[in-house]
């Protein structure tokens, strides 16, 4: 596997044992310490073991070869990964912030400096953890999930250390869950993006272009009359395809192959289509519109 944009198994490996051991740690602690923002994070740092796990699985997954059964290959096995990790996030921030509200409800008495050791652990961890992971976060949206698994457990590393340093100097306990609401909403921000990006690709949205530019850039060349019966989704968030129907003057092919080309260039080179499919007609078409209703073919 390549560093960029995928890191190596080495360092999802790595991640992976970090995680589990700094769960391992903040659970014990925080058990001992009677602190609801360390438990908290143990049961995130759980969900991003996991979520470190199905990354990986789907990165290596989404390097298969296309075949007879995927003609587009296996790229949206990490669309679904990063959209499953970020569903489990919104989850576990529903649980932090429900768990505050209880523990604002019903204080208990919370052990500060233990709290505050076991923190400063996990933020070592944390942060070593978001190196390992930084060199492809802008190149994959699996891996920027996962990404920000790790990002949200740092945050709420230093909310604990935070949490942990007032209740050592003040006693003051109800900082504690506030901190934990803080760091589950500042999770919450950053997930939804990642759901949305998630939903419109696997929905099969069509890439941010400007379409009604696109007919006028073709059926400026010559020979092309129409255009019709477009389609164009995103595969993945690097790659798009389009595929259309040209009306042209009656022709051999062997004159229609360089009309080809001419649009393939266009659509790939100022619209950054990856994959291009033309269906050239003399007259069938002329009076559909740019975007086919499916539906309506169908019900007719």
């Amino acid at each position: 596997m390549h560093e960029h944009p995928q890191i190596s198994r080495q360092r999802f490996l790595s991640v992976t044992v970090l995680n589990a051991v700094i769960t391992l740690a903040e659970i014990i602690g925080g058990l001992m310490a009677g602190s609801l923002a360390l438990l908290s994070d143990a049961v995130h740092n759980l969900t991003d073991t996991l979520s470190i796990v199905l990354g990986y699985v789907a990165s290596r997954i989404s390097t298969r070869p296309e075949n007879q059964y995927q003609t587009y290959g296996y790229r949206r096995a990490e669309i679904l990964a990063a959209l499953l990790n970020a569903i489990i996030l919104v989850i576990v921030v529903i649980g932090l912030l429900y768990e505050a509200i209880v523990r604002f409800a019903h204080p208990e008495p919370i052990n500060g400096p233990l709290m505050l050791t076991v923190a400063i652990i996990g933020l070592i961890a944390n942060i070593v953890s978001l190196f390992l992971l930084h060199a492809g976060v802008n190149h994959s949206l699996n891996l920027k999930a996962t990404y920000l698994h790790i990002l949200g457990d740092t945050l709420s590393s230093v909310a604990v250390i935070i949490g942990a340093l007032v209740v050592t100097l003040t006693q003051v306990t109800w900082v504690d869950p506030a901190l934990t609401i803080l760091v589950a909403l500042l999770i919450a921000k950053e997930t939804l993006p990642v759901i949305k990006q998630a939903s419109l690709i696997l929905m099969q949205t069509g890439p941010k272009v400007d379409y009604d530019q696109i007919t006028k850039d073709l059926t400026a060349l010559p020979g092309v009359n129409h255009i019709h019966h477009l389609h164009a989704w995103m595969l993945d968030e690097h790659t798009t395809a389009i595929s259309l129907h040209i009306n042209c003057t009656n022709q051999e092919l062997s004159q229609i192959e360089p009309l080809y080309q001419q649009i393939e260039t266009i659509l790939k080179t100022k619209y950054h289509f990856n994959h291009v499919t033309i269906q050239a007609e003399c007259h069938r078409g002329e009076a559909e519109s740019l975007i086919a209703n499916e539906i309506d073919h169908f019900e007719h």
